[in-house]
């Protein structure tokens, strides 16, 4: 397989369409309706939408009836993150009906919880692991331990998937850590998932041929956006 699978983002903050810098909360640009932003991607030919609710993944409140109302309204394959730290928040992602859910913070506050979440049974959506470039992911607040550590572990318990997210590129359009990427690749034989710095159609050739290696897709956030590409062009790089 030498196909990346593009995954659109829509990050939904105060109700909003939204893109950050590094992760950093106060440096987003508002692109409105979540829905729309949503729809726009399925239509222009999307298999998948990463969706993300970044208040509950800042611990600072909750988009839960908008992230659920969008899911509802997808016909594509939903990647769900956002504040699924514990039983409770992970029953309310899986009645959204999405076919992934995305854990980051918990995989270091709770590993013990995500490796049982990840051995669920098969009838449960897939578990995603997100990784930054030295430390796994705490909701961009917090630093934890090595990466490579926990993507070790991880695979160990079964883990599926990762998202590589390296932060310091997120949102910056300075291209993707590809280092990082085969890195992680090189520890696991699950797929990874490559998040942070796509800025145009060149990266995405890049990515795709680190697809026999397991980088198997890419996160497009700001790149669309601002409109670097357009998803149909994006689209056409990705197939090869």
């Amino acid at each position: 397989m030498t196909a990346l699978t593009l995954l659109p983002a829509v990050d939904v903050q105060n109700g909003q369409a939204v893109q950050l810098t590094q992760g950093v909360a106060g440096s987003e640009k508002v692109f409105g309706d979540p829905l729309q932003a949503a729809l726009r991607w399925q239509d222009a030919g999307a298999e998948w939408l990463h969706l993300v609710d970044l208040d509950a993944a800042f611990g600072r409140g909750s988009n839960a009836e908008v992230v659920a109302a969008i899911t509802a309204e997808m016909g594509l394959n939903v990647e769900l993150s956002g504040g699924i730290r514990d039983d409770a928040s992970l029953q309310r992602a899986l009645a959204t009906g999405c076919r992934r859910v995305n854990i980051g913070t918990a995989a270091l506050e709770n590993p013990q919880w995500c490796e049982r979440i990840i051995a669920a049974p098969p009838d449960r959506p897939a578990t995603a692991t997100d990784v930054t470039r030295s430390n796994p992911a705490r909701g961009w607040v917090r630093e934890g331990g090595d990466w490579a550590e926990a993507v070790e572990r991880l695979s160990a318990a079964g883990c599926a998937t990762f998202v590589v997210t390296d932060v310091k590129s997120d949102g910056m359009l300075t291209g993707p850590n590809l280092d990082l990427l085969r890195d992680v690749a090189a520890r696991t034989d699950a797929e990874v998932i490559a998040s942070g710095g796509i800025a145009q159609l060149d990266d995405l050739r890049a990515l795709r041929d680190l697809v026999p290696l397991g980088v198997t897709g890419a996160i497009i956030g700001t790149a669309l956006y601002v409109g670097n590409f357009t998803l149909t062009d994006a689209l056409a790089v990705a197939a090869g």
